[in-house]
């Protein structure tokens, strides 16, 4: 199969024109943009987001402050504030601010605010637990943005990193490819009414490392017991690690 084409505008991007062109991008299909994930999905989303926040392990500080990073619509953070034993806090932070504003009802205890990823607006070691969903493939650097994570996090600190991968095994994989290049971006474009936004999700997906390169990526950044975990045949994986 031929790999899906780069979106134009993101052909020659650098930093600056990949940030401009995801703010852009997410900003436009904000409203549709939990729907979108639960259809794409087949609802798995859910499910992958239970099994990172299980993973941040924040029973050991139920009154900590935690960072949901690159939060959209804060579904991430709603899914730890929404737990029984959480008595803390959680920020939500991301630098397309509509999609803040649409999540913020969904439960109490949230916090959104406004910030690039890889210019954290919050002291050295302000958290007890770092978590990004779908979000570190879209930075301009993902090592810039764990090493920033590592800053924030307090020693100790949990961080967990849930984002797509490209599943290995026949035939799932060339079923998985067909979809996410074929038939994911025209049901993204009819329902997002957005041109590319579906297409540059499995360009972003293909250009990512691999999950056991990024794994160690991870743990040359200030991070020990780092580990990761394919879920659902591989279509998604989970990263995490201790702030040492």
């Amino acid at each position: 199969m031929t790999p899906t084409p780069t979106p134009p505008r993101m052909k020659a991007s650098g930093g600056d024109a990949k940030r401009s062109y995801v703010r852009h991008m997410f900003t436009a299909i904000a409203p549709r943009y939990d729907l979108l994930n639960h259809v794409l999905s087949l609802n798995f989303d859910r499910r992958w987001r239970r099994r990172a926040v299980s993973r941040l392990r924040s029973e050991g500080a139920p009154d900590g402050t935690y960072l949901d990073l690159c939060a959209g619509t804060l579904d991430l953070g709603a899914e730890l504030a929404g737990r029984p034993h959480f008595r803390g806090r959680v920020v939500g932070a991301d630098f397309v601010v509509p999609m803040l504003r649409l999540g913020r009802g969904k439960v109490q205890g949230l916090q959104a605010v406004g910030a690039d990823a890889l210019e954290l607006p919050f002291p050295d070691a302000t958290f007890e637990g770092c978590m990004i969903a779908f979000g570190i493939r879209n930075l301009t650097g993902a090592e810039a943005g764990v090493a920033e994570m590592a800053r924030v996090l307090k020693p100790g600190g949990r961080l967990v990193i849930l984002e797509f991968a490209t599943p290995t095994a026949w035939p799932i994989r060339a079923l998985y490819l067909f979809y996410f290049r074929r038939i994911l971006p025209r049901i993204g474009r009819l329902v997002s009414r957005h041109e590319d936004a579906y297409s540059y999700l499995p360009a972003s997906v293909t250009e990512f490392p691999e999950p056991a390169r990024f794994r160690d990526q991870v743990a040359a950044l200030g991070f020990r017991d780092v580990g990761l975990e394919m879920l659902t045949f591989g279509i998604a994986v989970l990263y995490w690690g201790t702030r040492k």
